[in-house]
């Protein structure tokens, strides 16, 4: 397998595992959805969707993308506009330093699901 074919099978193992780890959140009061979706050119987004009882859209997501020159990843936990967690967006020149990035977004993505969810529940109540 050439490195393009390795370098190529590792992001869809992470997106893959990011995936399963997003799935993996869930809030026994709120109903969830996974998504995932490409970005032009050459990116992927993941995350999950919770909905809140009064209609708010929670979104937990992580994405990659290469450019010529880098990798650019970014995550972020959004409550419809407001925006709860916003990880800086960073640019990597490898693939494999692109993924070690993307895999901690990940982890900081997914860390505090419940207690946001537990958070904005109580603030409907």
């Amino acid at each position: 397998m050439d490195s393009e074919s390795l370098a190529a099978a590792r992001v869809l193992e992470a997106l893959s595992r990011a995936s399963e780890i997003l799935a993996g959140l869930r809030h026994p009061f709120v109903r969830s959805e996974l998504f995932s979706y490409f970005l032009p050119d050459a990116g992927a987004r993941v995350g999950t969707t919770f909905t809140l009882p009064d209609g708010r859209e929670v979104r937990f997501e992580v994405s990659i993308t290469a450019s010529a020159a880098a990798f650019l990843v970014e995550g972020a936990i959004t409550a419809e506009s407001d925006v709860l967690l916003e990880l800086p967006r960073k640019s990597m020149p490898s693939v494999h330093d692109g993924l070690a990035v993307f895999n901690d977004y990940v982890a900081e993505v997914a860390a505090p699901a419940v207690r946001l969810i537990d958070q904005l529940l109580d603030e409907i109540v």
